[in-house]
């Protein structure tokens, strides 16, 4: 499995539908997508959330993420990640 970061920016209808049961829902479109949620954040400044997934691969995570701003109205960033121990190897 691969690290995803998938960085959220909420529209005025998004913010207007936070629940604890949309969160559920989207942990739920993740799974289905094959996805594993790692960690989930609430943020300030240029993006108003975070998460940290696990994908099989890209085309899930692309999925994963037209899915959910279909869901929810977030729009996502998703941005491959790998440990910087990982880096240093491909690139030290």
């Amino acid at each position: 499995m691969a690290k995803f970061l998938m960085l959220g920016k909420y529209s005025v209808e998004a913010i207007k539908a936070i629940t604890a049961e949309r969160t559920q829902k989207v942990v739920a479109s993740i799974e289905g997508a094959g996805g594993k949620v790692d960690s989930m954040f609430a943020l300030l400044g240029a993006y108003d959330l975070v998460f940290l997934i696990d994908f099989p691969g890209v085309p899930e995570a692309m999925k994963a993420s037209v899915d959910l701003t279909k869901l929810t109205g977030i729009s996502f960033t998703t941005l491959p990640a790998i440990s910087v121990e990982e880096f240093d190897k491909l690139v030290g």
